[in-house]
């Protein structure tokens, strides 16, 4: 049986950049200060509703690839922050001449389609004592937004997780415009170089991917969130092609803390390990234990969507853009929301829930 271990909390180190940095912002601080605008978008799609486009940098980017999703009906209960429908977004860094910016997050204004991307980073020290940092360098297919913490898929390694009360702003006088210099300088108030993002968000501790002996461990190439379940639950899959296994699995979500619910061996075991997939699996969601998968036919075929229960999946082909990825869920309007990958055909959209019944 596979199963994850928690790693302990970067608490220390993190609570050294905050004091380098002045302080948190959290997400607030980031919603305030939102700069990019994206705007209404035209897509194919047979079960597509509404959707919308990044600017044009983000759209063509050949470094930045967007994968996961989640929303702010995933992070509370009110389906709201601070008054805001807030849409969560991760995206890998391919590597471009040898350099790989690891991956990033991005917040975005459901109302006015304003957003902002936020790097992701490990802190620790050097032999001296002094914070550093490193990029997060995640695949980064799925995450969810679930109370304080997100978490962000990380395919073999497990998945990394993030306090959301965590995130800084680089201020002015340590900040570093360079979009291709990272780290952190000097030896008192260095210069804090972060690929020229403005915000940061550290990874606080980790749920590493393990198997007891015999079997193999599980891929999380994707997540999302089960609000619909008695108890809060998160969702994961493999993405695979091939020989590749395609399994879908659920986890216990403690709904006071919102971590993975571990045993007295401190080991998080899975409600559900179903082999049922299907091949090319990008993201999947449950709502009333009917799940909803999604599956790209690469950057000139329109993706699917498949529902039902694994190893029962019905697909309802031509239902989305090209490329779509990781999946999320909003309960008072029903609709699935999703996004696609490709530069120059990138998305984000939303789909009836009815249309796959």
């Amino acid at each position: 049986m596979v199963f994850l271990r928690r790693t302990d909390e970067n608490a220390g180190v993190i609570d050294a950049l905050a004091d380098k940095l002045g302080g948190r912002v959290g997400v607030d601080g980031v919603l305030d200060d939102l700069n990019r605008q994206a705007h209404p978008k035209r897509v194919l799609g047979r079960a597509v509703s509404s959707a919308f486009a990044w600017d044009e940098v983000d759209q063509r980017s050949e470094r930045w690839w967007p994968q996961g999703i989640s929303t702010s009906a995933d992070a509370s209960d009110t389906e709201d922050i601070a008054g805001r429908k807030v849409l969560v977004s991760s995206w890998y860094s391919k590597s471009l001449n040898n350099l790989n910016k690891g991956c990033r997050v991005t917040f975005t204004d459901l109302e006015s389609l304003r957003y902002r991307h936020v790097l992701l980073v490990v802190p620790d020290r050097d032999s001296l004592g002094r914070v550093k940092l490193k990029p997060l360098k995640v695949h980064a297919g799925g995450v969810v937004w679930c109370g304080p913490y997100l978490h962000i898929a990380a395919t073999s390694k497990g998945i990394h997780t993030a306090r959301l009360d965590d995130l800084m702003r680089v201020p002015d006088d340590l900040y570093v415009a360079d979009i291709d210099e990272f780290g952190v300088h000097g030896l008192l108030r260095g210069e804090v170089a972060t690929y020229g993002y403005r915000y940061v968000l550290p990874v606080r501790f980790s749920y590493q991917a393990e198997a007891d002996e015999g079997h193999e461990r599980m891929r999380y190439s994707f997540l999302s969130l089960d609000r619909s379940a008695s108890a809060p639950e998160l969702i994961a899959g493999e993405y695979g092609r091939g020989k590749q296994s395609t399994r879908l699995t659920r986890f216990p979500l403690d709904p006071e803390t919102f971590h993975i619910s571990s045993g007295e061996d401190g080991h998080a075991r899975p409600l559900q390990l179903d082999p049922g997939g299907v091949a090319g699996m990008q993201g999947a969601v449950v709502v009333n234990d009917t799940w909803y998968v999604t599956s790209s036919r690469g950057p000139f075929g329109l993706g699917s969507v498949y529902a039902g229960k694994p190893g029962q999946l019905k697909q309802f082909r031509w239902s989305t853009p090209f490329g779509p990825e990781d999946i999320a869920y909003w309960p008072s309007t029903d609709l699935l929301w999703s996004l696609t990958e490709y530069p120059g055909r990138r998305a984000v959209f939303s789909m009836p829930r009815s249309r796959f019944s």
